[in-house]
């Protein structure tokens, strides 16, 4: 398939609905009613349309403005590191936040973790990570060209991997995200020397942003302005910390 003539369901929504409004109960309860039994495109593009989140991204990205992003190669995850390495990982990435005046919403360590802060970021709930996950292992089955290269085994057996609730995202799944939402996902990071890692989809201007962290190789969550987090109880326990 074609991308440049890949018609994307996510970006339907004319100018007037982006700027939101009163549309935007009425979307989130007719995603509500149908989100269990449909794969309803354009509600979930009215809902991308109408997020509320813009200006907050506005306010994260000057934050962090002043950081350069390295270029992003996508990948399949390596190794996860001891729990030495890992405790120092999230000690930097601690201090990182606190420095930039940022707050992590808490993501359930199942697996899922990467899926469900993309979901809270585009939809504002991480309970929406299934519909997430399924549009992206759509992404990467109809635009293989752009993905198998960094995909070192089957492609099929890789697809059919990623679509299982619970197996881990990648940075190649962030690529696929980036190019099925038309968002630059915006990660601060406890690499070492990689503090900041910004993901562009291909060939299009993104239309939004995602603002996640990365306990480099271990787990993803949410990013919030300090203060700003929203209250939630994760349902299962996180990872170590």
């Amino acid at each position: 398939m074609d991308y440049e003539h890949n018609t994307n369901p996510f970006a339907r929504a004319s100018g007037s609905e982006r700027a939101g409004g009163s549309t935007s109960a009425s979307s989130s309860s007719s995603f509500s009613s149908s989100v269990a039994d449909t794969d309803d495109d354009q509600t979930i593009a009215r809902m991308l349309a109408e997020d509320e989140s813009l200006r907050r991204e506005g306010m994260l990205g000057k934050r962090l403005s002043h950081l350069d992003s390295i270029p992003h190669t996508p990948r399949i995850n390596t190794k996860i590191p001891d729990i030495n390495d890992a405790t120092l990982d999230h000690d930097l990435l601690s201090v990182r936040l606190a420095t930039y005046g940022l707050a992590e919403l808490q993501m359930e360590g199942d697996g899922n973790c990467q899926f469900r802060a993309l979901a809270d970021q585009l939809f504002g709930n991480p309970d929406y990570h299934k519909h997430v996950r399924k549009h992206i292992v759509k992404q990467l089955k109809e635009q293989r060209k752009l993905y198998e290269g960094y995909v070192p085994m089957k492609y099929r057996h890789y697809t059919r991997k990623m679509k299982k609730s619970g197996e881990w995202g990648d940075h190649v799944t962030l690529q696929a995200a980036a190019d099925r939402f038309e968002a630059k996902i915006c990660l601060l990071t406890s690499f070492r020397e990689q503090s900041y890692i910004e993901i562009l989809p291909h060939n299009k201007n993104p239309l939004r942003e995602a603002w996640l962290s990365f306990w480099s190789e271990v787990h993803y969550n949410s990013l919030y302005s300090s203060g700003d987090v929203p209250t939630r109880k994760p349902r299962r326990k996180h990872w170590l910390f």
